[in-house]
């Protein structure tokens, strides 16, 4: 089967984060924990994401963390892009998925995109702020870079990102603790993966800004993404926060998520 390089890299930018910073400091924790020999380096699929030729890490983009200086990481994705390997970007906050979409959509056209979190992060602006990590999917919609949003986990909807949702009809079912509706999805066009860490339930995954409990489960992600039809050409992990952390427990569901998503990636 022929494989596809794919390429980590980091954005270390949480100045759009509404309540807490931290999550600028997650892409070395995360690499930390995904080479420290606690787990090996093979997926569920059993793709050895250690293979060589499979995997290169191209460190971090250098992005000032200013609130517009997130729209630095599009170049850092498109660079990925015009080497013909497949991005796998750790965040940051959710700003950073806004810029890595344009660098995207810019060499695939519309894509599809399947996105796991607590939250749709579709408010027009957040206190003001069109770059804020509530709003990166608003932003992506009203640009057109995505025919076809699925949002999984959501179970916090206010009157103003729903209404976002219904102009643009994002697939966004509330969560209730059902993962079977998400099971098998099929995506016809280009897909670009998001998973905001706090999609899953704080006992989960601790270690983020926003705590949301009623949540998904780590087994309940693994199984939409192990389930999924479509071509993965880009992917991101995002609002992990080291500073929340214990024991790198989320770090380590983090560094299990990188691993099942260079599998799909290297497809």
């Amino acid at each position: 089967m022929t494989t596809t390089t794919v390429c980590l890299i980091g954005a270390p930018h949480d100045t759009n984060s509404s309540f807490l910073q931290g999550a600028a400091q997650a892409p070395d924790c995360i690499r930390r924990v995904l080479h420290n020999g606690a787990a090996n380096m093979t997926s569920e699929s059993g793709v050895d994401i250690s293979t060589p030729g499979l995997l290169r890490d191209a460190g971090n983009i250098d992005v000032e963390n200013r609130q517009q200086d997130v729209m630095l990481v599009e170049s850092g994705i498109a660079a990925i892009l015009a080497a013909s390997e497949r991005p796998l970007m750790l965040g940051g906050d959710h700003a950073v998925t806004y810029p890595a979409l344009k660098a995207i959509s810019a060499q695939h056209g519309a894509v599809d995109i399947l996105h796991f979190d607590a939250h749709s992060d579709t408010y027009p602006d957040f206190d003001g702020n069109p770059y804020s990590h509530a709003s990166p999917f608003a932003r992506i919609l009203e640009a057109g870079l995505c025919e076809r949003l699925v949002q999984v986990g959501i179970r916090t909807l206010t009157e103003a990102q729903q209404t976002v949702i219904t102009r643009y009809g994002v697939e966004c079912e509330p969560w209730r603790g059902d993962v079977s509706q998400w099971l098998g999805l099929s995506f016809a066009r280009p897909l670009y993966i998001s998973v905001d860490i706090d999609a899953l339930d704080p006992a989960f995954a601790p270690a983020v800004s926003h705590h949301e409990p009623g949540g998904m489960t780590t087994r309940d992600i693994l199984q939409v993404l192990h389930t999924l039809k479509g071509q993965v050409v880009g992917a991101d992990v995002v609002e992990y926060n080291p500073l929340r952390d214990q024991n790198d427990m989320t770090a380590m569901v983090c560094a299990k998520f990188v691993k099942e998503l260079v599998a799909l990636l290297s497809r």
